[in-house]
């Protein structure tokens, strides 16, 4: 079902849209635990979707918390963006992206709405960093990545800075 691998682009899987969550089963949870580890494994992983390792349903994980107090992770299963509001030019970078970041203009609030691993129904409002990590791993349920909203490539992406070892 799953794999340990991030896909990175250009893998086609990051290009498909996610079909929705119908069973909230064991199958589901191992899924959720599944991305929390790889996550939790990354540097700097705040947000992760099912697509990125391979798996075409409506799942992903947000959590902030490393950097917004009091900030809890979110299990999203087909989730929904109820409203946005107010612009935010935030610099992302991408798991499935990892050599390049980028500009991208996106909404400072949003009202969502998702099920839980229960399958019961939540409203959630979300601002600053949570909600645009959540905009960032709902385009990736739709088959978008960050560099898609990206104004003009040639002045808003950019190379990571990655601190080379020098060998003595």
């Amino acid at each position: 079902m799953t794999t340990s691998r991030i896909r990175v682009f250009p893998d086609s899987c990051l290009r498909k849209i996610c079909t929705p969550v119908r069973s909230f089963d064991g199958e589901l949870k191992e899924l959720v635990m599944h991305l929390r580890q790889i996550m939790q494994n990354q540097k700097m992983g705040i947000g992760i979707a099912a697509p990125q390792i391979g798996v075409l349903r409506q799942v992903a994980l947000v959590n902030v918390s490393v950097r917004v107090e009091k900030a809890q992770e979110l299990v999203l299963i087909n989730p929904v963006i109820r409203w946005m509001a107010g612009e935010n030019l935030s610099h992302e970078g991408c798991m499935s992206l990892p050599e390049y970041t980028g500009y991208v203009q996106r909404a400072a609030r949003v009202g969502i709405r998702y099920q839980d691993l229960s399958g019961n129904s939540v409203d959630y409002e979300a601002e600053g960093l949570e909600a645009v990590c959540i905009q960032h791993e709902l385009d990736h349920l739709q088959g978008k990545l960050f560099f898609d909203r990206v104004v003009t490539l040639k002045t808003d992406m950019h190379p990571r800075h990655w601190k080379k070892k020098t060998r003595r």
